[in-house]
């Protein structure tokens, strides 16, 4: 087991540089963490009851506990406060609610800056677009690859949003990194590890989707993976689960909002467009989740999706995403969240904490 160093409030920099020092004396990895009322120290390494022993006796220190989730750094326990995370001047987790929306894949320049002026306009902070597109058939349209991601770049640079795409390759990370702001891990590759690892190196945010069958548990210890490379820029998405039901695509699973926020500090976000796999069912699975808390979703919108080459039952045409705007507009200033319209917020009541 790990364990967590919580320091008093009172507790001073030299307090908290003289724990970190002996945790890494005693042959512990520290990990520091700063909330609004005190400082917390994380040591992630082979613990014994001495090692515990000797941190309760440092100046400064109020008390030591062990961590007993696998998933350690993502832990809430680990960080109490939530997750903000600045993406080109877009704050995401915490009090903020985005929008992230474009078309399933980037199919054409015309049709990604078209639809891309239609979700900024909407309201939608973030622009979405997939250059590799990992399919169930190798003969469906699989992306435009380097093309695409050229295409997404100067869509968001013209219309100054922030961007997120794909990586379902190791070896495409550091080109990924080039064009885009957002690493993409999709449900196929939650537990794809040297992915994970490759883009926990980087500097830019990852966003995990759940897996098809993937736990709770499992998507934290995906996250976990990347944060133990040093990136916490990580933003966790519930993608819908494969259940016996018929009616959708897969089932979107609500509840793994408020469980993933009470076990997490991460920011976690919806996908009701894959979960629902009928554009008539998104809207009300894209409010059910931030009704439960989610800090955003991702919605897939396409301005002719009859002739779309990637998942065109699912995507929202243009003013049926305009009119969710507006509802979930009503429904952030109703529960008392930050909705982010146009790259700035529309300031509302701060939202409830987790468990309050």
């Amino acid at each position: 087991m790990d364990i967590i160093v919580v320091m008093k409030s009172s507790a001073s920099d030299d307090d908290v540089k003289r724990v970190t020092d002996r945790i890494v004396e005693l042959g512990l990895v520290p990990y520091p963490s700063r909330s609004e009322f005190r400082s917390i120290i994380g040591a992630i390494g082979e613990k014994t009851p001495q090692i515990q022993q000797q941190l309760e006796q440092l100046p400064g220190v109020e008390h030591v506990t062990a961590i007993t989730e696998p998933y350690k750094l993502a832990s809430r326990a680990f960080h109490e406060s939530d997750t903000i995370l600045d993406i080109k001047g877009i704050r995401v987790g915490g009090p903020h609610v985005n929008i992230i929306a474009g078309p399933c894949a980037i199919e054409s320049r015309d049709i990604l800056f078209e639809v891309g002026r239609l979700v900024k306009d909407a309201g939608a902070s973030i622009l979405r677009g997939g250059a590799f597109k990992p399919r169930t058939s190798p003969y469906s349209f699989q992306g435009l690859g380097l093309e695409g991601l050229k295409i997404l770049k100067d869509a968001g640079e013209e219309l100054n949003m922030p961007t997120i795409t794909e990586v379902t390759d190791p070896r495409d990370v550091e080109t990924v990194w080039q064009y885009a702001d957002i690493f993409q891990v999709g449900a196929r590759n939650m537990y794809n590890f040297n992915l994970l690892m490759e883009v926990g190196k980087s500097d830019k945010p990852v966003f995990i989707k759940r897996g098809l069958a993937a736990s709770i548990a499992e998507l934290l210890m995906s996250a976990e993976y990347v944060l133990s490379q040093g990136n916490h820029r990580v933003i966790l998405c519930e993608r819908g689960i494969r259940t016996f039901a018929e009616e959708v695509r897969f089932t979107l699973d609500v509840s793994a909002v408020p469980v993933l926020q009470e076990r997490s500090h991460l920011p976690v976000f919806v996908d009701p467009s894959h979960a629902a796999g009928k554009r008539d069912l998104v809207p009300s699975l894209a409010l059910a989740g931030i009704a439960a808390g989610a800090h955003g979703a991702i919605v897939e919108v396409h301005s002719c999706p009859e002739r779309a080459l990637c998942d065109g039952p699912q995507a929202v045409l243009p003013d049926n995403f305009r009119r969710l705007m507006e509802q979930i507009k009503l429904l952030s200033e109703l529960v008392g969240h930050r909705l982010t319209l146009w790259g700035r917020e529309d300031v509302c009541l701060q939202r409830p904490a987790v468990g309050g």
